[in-house]
């Protein structure tokens, strides 16, 4: 989600400082990218101001936001104080979402990409924020019809910010594998489990994984270059996988694909949290962390685009190839004494098969992409997973 900026450069930044110097830890919020669908043909429609005009008085009207394009719909769970609270806002948010679009004769869809709806058919949503974009990036933005779960944690202080951000950089190419959800897009099986991060992630200025930073002064005198040569004029347009929120006291992670069920939606939430809440511990203790180079840090993303849960990442401590689900299954125990006493524990999982692993499945079978278009529609409603 993105709103215009209304502060000058000089404003955004002592408020973003001054918020995270107040700021505190780990409370949090999510938000989640849907696909607006024809229900016949389950093709990707521009009815987005029906699902604004519609929202006024409901639950959902202060959490439903605009995502670039008019066939597609965000919704926040809204600032939560602990991980239990989100874990009820997830699944309830998209219950409060299908009551609308039920309405309105539309299906919803939460993968990383539609499977064949063309990027030419979406219209860009008229806002002067999104208006900006399609100035400015033109094609780039254009062909960006993907969606994504975003995570906020909140990090008092903005050097400890900073410094959690570097750390996490090590873990996105991992949080990547556990999420794909996205083998088909633009008409074809590409073979990738993330087509959405290789769409986005590889066409945006400024996105992927960022280079680490000593500390908030260098990170400031970054974005302050920035506004100054007139390479951005507002601070959303660092649309990296991992970012300090400019707005918010939070630090933002967005390198996953959406989630096809609530139950991943809450699962692969809590694994973020948790993830991030350790690794702040682990900055307040001193603890060793070493900061790996980009370059190593883009062949274990390739890895998790191409290969996902199938394949292997780097360790880069051992300098050895492990299977992907033995990386997260170690993160889960990284995380896990944290994660137990802020009681995200119960809620964390690893999927017997991602949602790109499960699509991959049936077409290998010879199941129409339609078909398994339909089963992952089917599966956004509780009734259907019963």
């Amino acid at each position: 989600m993105g709103d215009s900026q209304k502060l000058t450069p000089d404003e955004q930044i002592a408020l973003c400082r001054e918020q995270f110097e107040g700021g505190t830890d780990f409370t949090l919020a999510v938000e989640e990218e849907f696909a607006l669908l024809d229900p016949e043909t389950l093709s990707m429609v521009n009815r987005f101001e029906e699902i604004v005009a519609a929202a006024p008085g409901s639950p959902l009207e202060p959490h439903l936001a605009g995502e670039l394009i008019a066939s597609e719909v965000e919704v926040k769970t809204g600032r939560c104080e602990t991980f239990a609270e989100a874990a009820e806002l997830i699944p309830e948010r998209r219950r409060q979402l299908l009551a609308i679009t039920d309405g309105l004769g539309l299906e919803l869809a939460s993968i990383g990409a539609h499977p064949w709806s063309p990027w030419q058919d979406q219209r860009i949503i008229d806002t002067p924020h999104y208006r900006r974009n399609d100035e400015i990036l033109k094609y780039v933005v254009w062909r960006n019809n993907t969606f994504g779960l975003h995570v906020h944690v909140g990090i008092k202080g903005v050097d400890r910010a900073i410094w959690v951000i570097n750390a996490l950089r090590n873990y996105l190419p991992t949080l990547l594998a556990v999420s794909g959800s996205s083998p088909f897009a633009e008409g074809c099986f590409t073979h990738l489990h993330s087509a959405r991060t290789q769409l986005f992630t590889k066409m945006f200025p400024r996105c992927g994984i960022p280079d680490s930073f000593a500390d908030w002064a260098e990170f400031e005198e970054y974005v302050r270059l920035l506004y100054a040569t007139r390479s951005i004029d507002e601070h959303t347009q660092l649309w990296w996988s991992v970012r300090p929120h400019l707005a918010y006291p939070t630090v933002e992670i967005r390198i996953c694909d959406a989630q096809a069920t609530p139950e991943e939606a809450v699962a692969l939430s809590a694994l973020i949290y948790s993830l991030t809440a350790r690794l702040a511990r682990a900055v307040d203790d001193g603890e060793p962390i070493e900061l790996q180079p980009r370059r190593l840090l883009e062949e274990n993303f390739w890895r998790a685009i191409r290969h996902g849960l199938d394949g292997e990442l780097i360790d880069l401590e051992r300098k050895v190839s492990i299977p992907a689900r033995q990386a997260v299954e170690e993160l889960v125990a990284y995380v896990m004494p944290v994660a137990e006493e802020l009681g995200a524990a119960p809620f964390i999982a690893i999927p017997e098969r991602t949602s790109a692993q499960r699509q991959m499945a049936l077409h290998a079978e010879g199941v129409p992409t339609f078909d398994i278009y339909r089963d992952i529609v089917r599966s956004l409603r509780p009734a259907a997973r019963v």
